[in-house]
């Protein structure tokens, strides 16, 4: 049995910012557990730049934002544990893992991080028919190909779904010489940021089709086509105009899941709507001592957002290692009308420092909308918005006093009223 203060599971952005936030803070007996054969997680295949300028006031393509914190960690002398499975949490922080090096071993842990990101939704979550012919992969796996593996995974494409990564490949596949005909999205508006869609398809002349699906891929060996059509207000296809285009690849960027099976295992609350752990403002589940932070916890749009998350991940364990346990008297934090989700989802106010920063997503898009914060029939703040889009994560500071105006039977919900 191995000891560590602080076990962090994900060797990405958010198990890197916290290693390295532990360490600066004191609490050196710390390990890193990641499954791949190096650090840095995602960010190795993102070679495109935008990365950094929160955290570094510069631009960074993403392996140059990972390589920042590895130095970091190998400097420090952090422990980390590469190419290693971790098979089980338990409630009690126990860490069953397994390497070639030391075999099935185990961690006893004073505190754990889940760091562990999200991985995409496959063609079989959104049930397209046709036959299932080579050239049907997720935007990610196309990112690796082309940047990690050197390979180009076809000549004419199109993605299905407008999510970050999809537009990022669009643009990529393009600059490699591949003809991407068309982005189809189901919804009436972009998944991904605005930025990106300006950037990568605009720029680039390629054709966002919204209230668009595919309803059938053709080809026996290798795709050689897909059928689109348009969609009504159901997210029902409208047959009669189905069209087809022909192409050789169909890439699916068709959203994130936040990769928790090891969270369910440990007894952890998962949000049916973020597919990530229930959280209090200390960012702790409802087992005490485990905590969770950047895409585990909820999908974000950018990346110096998931850096930050994972540093005050990493001060509110160390506060519970040497502190002990939280208050347990929590009101509930909730989404209202033209709200998905709100993370954290219960708060206690005593804990609370000056304020607290609360993340969601809204439900469409508004333009010229109040985002408003009510306590029973209490209005605590109302703040003008311009605009909102699902595409993009609203930030809402509440400071302390605020949050004593609370109700706490009735808890605090987030809601968008029209302007």
């Amino acid at each position: 049995m191995l000891n560590y203060d602080i076990v962090i599971i994900g060797g990405g952005p958010a198990g890197l910012g916290a290693a390295v936030e532990a360490y600066e803070k004191g609490v050196k007996n710390v390990v890193i557990l990641e499954r791949d054969k190096y650090l840095g997680g995602i960010l190795q295949q993102c070679i495109h730049n935008g990365f950094g300028l929160q955290e570094f006031k510069e631009e960074l393509t993403g392996p140059e934002y990972a390589q920042r914190f590895i130095d970091k960690v190998e400097e420090y002398g952090i422990d980390v544990m590469l190419d290693t499975m971790v098979l089980e949490i338990t409630p009690d922080r126990i860490v069953k893992a397994v390497n070639s090096e030391k075999g099935v071993f185990q961690i006893k842990a004073k505190a754990i991080i889940l760091a562990m990101g999200c991985r995409e939704r496959p063609r079989g979550a959104i049930m397209i028919p046709g036959t299932r012919p080579a050239g049907i992969m997720t935007a990610g796996t196309a990112q690796r190909y082309v940047n990690m593996e050197g390979y180009m995974p076809g000549k004419e494409i199109v993605i299905l779904g407008s999510g970050d990564v999809g537009l990022i490949m669009a643009r990529r596949l393009t600059l490699e010489g591949a003809k991407v005909k068309a982005v189809v999205e189901i919804m009436p508006y972009s998944s991904g940021l605005t930025r990106n869609i300006v950037q990568c398809l605009e720029d680039f002349d390629i054709p966002l089709l919204l209230s668009h699906t595919v309803v059938e891929i053709h080809g026996k060996d290798r795709v050689e086509g897909v059928t689109i059509a348009k969609v009504d207000e159901n997210r029902e296809p409208i047959m009669e105009t189905a069209q087809y285009i022909s192409c050789d690849t169909l890439i699916l960027s068709v959203g994130l899941i936040p990769e928790n099976e090891l969270s369910k295992q440990a007894g952890i609350e998962l949000d049916p709507v973020t597919g990530g752990p229930v959280v209090n403002d200390m960012l702790e589940t409802n087992v005490p001592g485990i905590f969770a932070c950047g895409n585990v916890l909820h999908v974000h749009n950018f990346l110096d957002n998931v850096t930050a998350e994972a540093r005050m991940a990493d001060n509110l364990a160390i506060m519970f290692i040497r502190e002990g346990c939280f208050k347990k008297s929590y009101i509930s934090v909730k989404a209202g009308k033209g709200i998905c989700y709100v993370v954290p989802q219960r708060i206690n106010v005593d804990n609370i420092d000056k304020r607290i920063k609360f993340r969601m997503r809204p439900t469409d898009v508004y333009n010229n909308a109040i985002l408003a914060v009510k306590s029973g029939d209490r209005y605590l703040l109302m703040q003008k918005r311009i605009r909102l889009t699902p595409g993009e994560m609203i930030d809402v500071n509440l400071s302390k006093e605020i949050l004593k105006n609370a109700d706490e039977k009735e808890g605090i919900v987030f809601l968008v009223e029209e302007g």
